[in-house]
């Protein structure tokens, strides 16, 4: 029987390590997190020290157990979770919940760490085997109670001064104003012409070059100073006129170092722009290598490697590359970060010697795909430097009148550029490894124009965020840490406050409406300098050198009063600055954006649109509400207005049906325009006249009861129901400029008959549902295809889209997942009640 405890998080993990340390150890795995703060307002409070709520997660409560049983049988127990601090929290938190339950009373309680899962590591480890780091516990408990505190104060001002908004965290708060910011630049980019002038030239020789207008008329341009065509057209001219010959020519040599080794938040980065992975895949798949014993810990701001690690590289690149490939000494690369983290080695392969593609190597595509780009970043961080001979040469007539330059530039060793090359994001690098070459060019040989291109430029607005570039301008700003990124960027998304479009973020004008707020009546909370100042303080707590209690007692007592200051604010006064903030968004035109077409179509004055609150958050609406009942969900007003504007307040009648006689209108609903016909008006007085009748009949009766002195009067009748009109919504993409009476009664008969289905002999309908236009035959549904008109598809047709085979729904198995989830939570709660 194994008389050692070893507590990991993973099974993965703990099926690896087993394997290692033979049958003198039981190793089992807490499945993450065991307990978390109690999910409600006052789990951390400020007015008792700080003190704690904690409570075991949904899923904790099994493997806790299993740990405690097994516990109580261990000599000693060895708490093994990552080498981090939220490694060093969990191993915390099963040490309190041994304790607490005296499962620690005369047993050894050892903390062990090792940044790779081999063999080696795993032993060296052991022997070393420490006490828990009580300054990182610390760092754990501040930086949660920190994130509760806001999260717990900030979410209820949100929401009671803007109702539909999610709750607000920290960090994530400051990153959205980051994309909500950028995304302001752009909205107010105007963008500016400019021109660049090109040359193509030969040599006395007769051969081909190309050279650029740097200087006109004795004066270095700029990139805008030719800002009109009439002005390229004179500098072509000017060009045209001279005798050129080359005046100048330099070379000189460019050395290029390689990129460090990966850390957390280089390795998301070029994940992103390399194998188009978010940083919440990149994790989850390096997560994956670590525990498979593949790559080192994957959560860190180190750069430097292991001695046995850059031996190792140093060796496989002499044998696979050569010896020109090889530095004379090791490449040390100084870490920039000012955390507690950095003393862990950077991110690499754990076995430099298995390849990616071979055999020991990851078999799944996207591990192996990480796993080469982890590969290849660390052996190109060891191998030489790269060399390009840049050639520059100044082409004139002898003045500073006209001054043309070519530039070329050739890799005269590639160095580690022939494993790996660091992507950009959002520029041109330089230095990118192209040749770009030059023929031979002499000092004083003529040069012959033989073409002049004026080139025509707009400056382009500030690109918005990809995943990459947003890690890295947290990482500038020293917001946010290596375990942090993944889950911020998940957060944002989750909350629906942003959205990606092609890799890129987009602020939804909810999260506008946030920062906006944030920003005005929560400024210091949001500011970068203040974040990253914070970050900087949490660092200081895991190196001992600030006591965390304090630390939150310093930023409580001015967080606390900013939320108490918010508390008279009307929503009014939220509303009026939101608008003037956001106005220019919303309304980019300004007053003509703002002007409601719904009152103008009713001829009432001075109907002003602007923001609104409802209970279910923000929307645009009219200033003559209740009069004006326009509203529109938050959206940019469009160029050409809002056409159904002017139905929000009466319909627009279209005429009588041809065969009934019954009104027929056009109108305006919440969820977009429809057609509608009026119930037949003898129906309806006919249900009138029985309602009536039934009424008086009740009164006669009731008269009489209470005549007799009865205490009980009879039952009031139940009135029928009017008929209802018929309605039909819109066809998707239909202009209700061109819905006339023919359009609508086609509409109002649908659906429509096909016909009998060859086989079943049963009717065949075509009608327009929730989803679009569509085909219904024994109880089942068939999209019809957006380029099909569903008023004129005939039988053929019908019958092959319904003979499709229907596409492919979410996997049981992930519905199964999700199920179980609930019904788990079901269950928790159910039993919680009982208790």
């Amino acid at each position: 029987m194994a008389n050692n405890l070893v507590i990991v998080e993973s099974p993965a993990k703990a099926k690896k390590i087993g394997g290692y340390l033979g049958p003198d150890y039981e190793v089992v795995a807490s499945y993450g997190h065991v307990r978390d703060l109690v999910n409600k307002d006052g789990s951390v409070l400020p007015d008792e020290d700080f003190a704690m709520k904690w409570e075991l997660g949904d899923r904790a409560s099994k493997p806790v157990n299993e740990i405690k049983k097994l516990a109580k049988k261990a000599e000693a127990i060895y708490l093994a979770p990552d080498p981090d601090r939220e490694g060093e929290a969990i191993a915390w938190h099963v040490s309190e919940l041994l304790d607490d339950a005296k499962l620690t009373q005369d047993k050894n309680i050892y903390r062990v760490t090792f940044s790779e899962i081999t063999k080696k590591a795993v032993a060296d480890a052991f022997t070393h085997a420490r006490e828990l780091d009580q300054d990182l516990i610390d760092a754990y408990l501040a930086r949660r109670a920190l994130d509760y505190l806001v999260g717990f104060n900030l979410s209820p001002v949100l929401w009671r001064k803007l109702p539909g908004s999610r709750s607000a965290g920290r960090v994530q708060s400051v990153a959205l104003r980051l994309i909500s910011e950028r995304e302001s630049e752009i909205e107010a980019f105007k963008a500016q012409e400019y021109w660049s002038i090109e040359t193509l030239l030969h040599t006395k020789d007769g051969a081909p070059f190309t050279a650029r207008l740097m200087t006109l008329a004795g004066n270095k341009l700029g990139k805008l100073d030719i800002g009109s065509e009439e002005d390229a057209n004179k500098a072509a001219d000017r060009i045209r006129s001279k005798s050129l010959s080359i005046q100048k020519v330099e070379k000189k040599q460019v050395r290029r170092n390689p990129s460090p080794p990966f850390i957390t938040s280089s390795m998301q980065m070029e994940a992103s722009r390399k194998l188009g992975y978010s940083a919440a895949q990149t994790m989850r798949l390096a997560q994956r290598l670590y525990e498979a014993g593949l790559i080192t810990y994957m959560r860190t701001d180190g750069t430097d490697l292991s001695e046995e690690a850059v031996t190792q590289a140093r060796s496989v690149i002499k044998s696979d590359y050569g010896d020109k490939y090889l530095p004379d000494s090791p490449r040390l690369f100084k870490s920039k970060a000012k955390n507690a983290q950095e003393a862990h080695e950077a991110i690499r392969p754990t076995d430099l010697s298995v390849l990616p593609g071979r055999k020991g190597s990851p078999t799944d595509d996207q591990e192996r795909r990480l796993y080469e780009l982890i590969w290849k970043r660390t052996m190109a961080s060891q191998m030489e430097q790269a060399v390009l001979d840049q050639v520059s040469a100044d082409i004139s007539d002898g003045t500073d009148d006209v001054v043309l330059r070519a530039t070329g530039s050739v890799i005269a060793f590639d160095g580690f550029l022939t494993l790996y090359h660091e992507d950009k994001d959002d520029e041109e690098d330089d230095l990118d490894g192209k040749d770009r070459r030059l023929p031979p060019l002499n000092e004083g040989d003529p040069s012959k124009l033989m073409e002049v291109r004026e080139n025509q430029h707009f400056t382009q607005p500030p690109p918005r965020y990809t995943e990459a570039s947003l890690v890295k301008k947290l990482e500038e700003l020293g917001i946010g840490r290596p375990s942090t990124y993944a889950s911020i960027l998940q957060v944002l998304r989750d909350r629906n406050y942003v959205r990606m479009d092609k890799k890129r973020f987009i602020p939804e004008d909810r999260g506008r409406i946030v920062t906006s707020f944030l920003v005005k009546f929560f400024a210091r909370y949001v500011d970068y300098d203040f974040t990253a100042n914070m970050e900087e303080e949490l660092d200081a707590i895991a190196s001992g050198h600030v006591q965390w209690k304090e630390a939150l007692r310093q930023f409580w007592i001015d967080f606390h009063r900013a939320v108490e200051d918010t508390k008279p604010l009307t929503i009014t006064e939220v509303l009026d600055y939101l608008d003037a903030e956001l106005g220019p968004h919303f309304f980019p035109r300004g007053d003509e954006d703002r002007a409601c077409q719904a009152c103008i179509a009713a001829k009432r004055e001075n109907g002003r649109l602007g923001l609104k609150l409802g209970k279910f958050g923000a929307f645009i609406g009219c200033s003559n509400y209740p009069e004006c009942k326009f509203t529109k969900p938050l959206e940019v007003a469009s160029e050409d207005g809002d056409e159904t504007a002017a139905l929000a307040n009466e319909p627009k009648i279209l005429g009588n049906d041809p065969d009934t006689g019954r009104t027929v209108s056009l109108r305006r609903g919440p969820y977009g325009p429809y057609v509608q016909i009026d119930p037949a008006p003898e129906a309806v007085k006919e249900i009138e006249e029985l309602n009536a009748a039934a009424m008086a009949e009740w009164e006669i009766k009731a008269k009489a009861a209470e005549e007799a002195g009865k205490k009980r009067k009879p039952a009031k009748p139940r009135k029928k129901a009017l008929p209802k009109p018929k309605r039909q919504g819109l066809p998707q993409g239909t202009d209700v400029a061109d819905v006339d009476l023919d359009f609508a009664v086609k509409l109002l008969a649908l659906p429509r008959e096909v016909g009998t289905h060859p086989e079943s002999k049963e009717m065949i309908t075509a009608g327009i549902g929730r989803f679009g236009p569509y085909l219904l035959h024994q109880g089942k549904f068939k999209s019809i295809p957006k380029d099909e008109d569903l008023f004129t598809i005939g039988m053929n047709r019908a019958v092959e889209l319904l003979a499709q085979p229907p596409k492919r729904r979410p996997s049981k198995k992930k519905a199964a997942k999700k199920t179980t989830k609930k019904s788990t939570k079901k269950s928790a709660k159910k039993t919680t009640k009982k208790k």
